[in-house]
């Protein structure tokens, strides 16, 4: 049962981190047609910019609870990885009570109370010529908020159970680097 709960967890940052993922082909697709328009045809756009900048802030946001799933977070492992797994477990259990929960409690509590003022208000962009609402954009962030705890949650049981027994939980295998999948299929043949 916690098993299950741990891949559904992780299933649901994967599906949204692929899914916000189709931001980058937006972002190319916008920043190719400002740049043709700006400098081909001397017609630059009003709303282009600002429609990059929150296609690259929600890649961001929505990509933390998707990286966490993954473990392609960047930690400072330089003797984390020489340490038996029940002391890495424990080590990652201890950190995620006392930094991580409180972080994303108060990045989940204040992104609710900008989100409500932004959708109270209406917000637009003052720095924009188009004045683009940015209400739904602020609202992406007690959303990666929540992920990002359902995620601390699920690496908060991977930990124990890796401190019981000894063996970290295999993740969900998604996207490989380069390199890892190379060295995998050479060592494969």
């Amino acid at each position: 049962m916690i098993t299950k709960l741990v891949y559904a967890i992780e299933n649901l940052n994967v599906w949204v981190g692929r899914a916000f993922g189709w931001c980058i082909l937006v972002l190319t697709l916008s920043v190719s047609y400002e740049v043709f328009m700006r400098y081909v045809l001397n017609a630059p756009t009003v709303w282009a910019f600002d429609m990059m900048i929150q296609m690259y802030g929600a890649l961001f946001l929505m990509a933390g609870p998707y990286a966490l799933a993954q473990d392609a977070h960047v930690r400072g492992d330089v003797l984390y990885r020489l340490f038996p797994i029940r002391w890495q477990a424990r080590i990652d259990f201890t950190l995620y009570l006392l930094f991580f929960f409180p972080g994303i409690l108060a990045l989940v509590w204040f992104g609710f109370e900008i989100a409500g003022d932004s959708w109270r208000y209406k917000e637009v962009s003052w720095n924009s010529p188009a004045r683009i609402q940015i209400y739904f954009f602020k609202t992406l962030i007690p959303v990666a908020g929540v992920l990002m705890m359902l995620q601390g949650v699920a690496e908060l049981i991977r930990s124990w159970r890796a401190m019981k027994t000894g063996v970290w939980m295999d993740r969900i295998d998604d996207v490989k680097e380069t390199e890892d999948a190379l060295m995998e299929q050479q060592a494969n043949s």
